[in-house]
């Protein structure tokens, strides 16, 4: 790291529903920046005075952008988190963007047992995650990785199955589809690169322990 990045503590928040939730967080300890706020279009946002930069990327990047030092910490989905397999320290669980993943199918073609949808096709944008359960069960899977509106998949023929997040149900409601077995829960996450919590120790302990603090006072 350069004497430059020593002097900064580089965020990475990712894009959409959770970084609203992040800032605000992050802002009840102090770790702001003006224009940090979804409307703004900057990438890259500065605190000057307190010697913070948020970095603001796609969801699915966020992990990488902290692997690699790019970023010292993150805020992201335990399910990204586990799909990327970056190798970053998972410091905090943050509580909110619960949600959980789960594999379900056309209510109509619903088979008698999981077992029976051995060798046949999965759409999700969680492959990774999805071969491991699957692996667990002793079930062989054909994947097909789709990067959104997972549902279309046994609508339109391309699969038999999905393997996607939920948080309310309501879209599988609507597309006639039920869930039939249940993988893992996940929220929000704080990452941090290997390097940066040796070197920046003192800083990123007390911003994880203030953020321990505001989470139990919430609880």
């Amino acid at each position: 790291m350069t004497s430059n990045n020593m002097e900064y503590l580089t965020i990475a928040l990712p894009k959409g529903k959770l970084f609203g939730l992040s800032a605000d967080l992050l802002a009840k300890i102090g770790y702001t920046a003006e224009d940090l706020s979804e409307k703004s279009r900057k990438l890259i946002i500065t605190n000057e005075e307190k010697k913070i930069r948020f970095i603001i990327s796609k969801t699915a990047d966020v992990p990488t952008y902290v692997e690699y030092g790019a970023a010292d910490i993150g805020v992201i989905g335990k399910d990204v988190l586990l799909e990327s397999g970056k190798d970053v320290y998972e410091l905090l669980d943050l509580g909110f963007g619960k949600c959980h993943l789960m594999m379900a199918v056309d209510k109509n073609n619903k088979r008698a047992k999981l077992s029976d949808y051995a060798h046949t096709r999965v759409a999700t944008k969680f492959p990774h995650i999805a071969e491991k359960f699957f692996n667990s069960k002793g079930m062989q899977m054909e994947f097909i990785k789709l990067n959104g509106s997972i549902e279309l998949g046994p609508i339109v023929g391309l699969s038999e199955s999905i393997v996607d997040i939920v948080e309310t149900g309501t879209t599988l409601r609507e597309n006639n589809l039920e869930e039939i077995a249940f993988i893992m829960d996940a929220t929000a996450r704080l990452i941090c690169n290997r390097v940066s919590f040796k070197l920046k120790f003192d800083r990123i302990h007390q911003l994880t322990e203030d953020l321990r603090k505001i989470l139990e006072m919430a609880k």
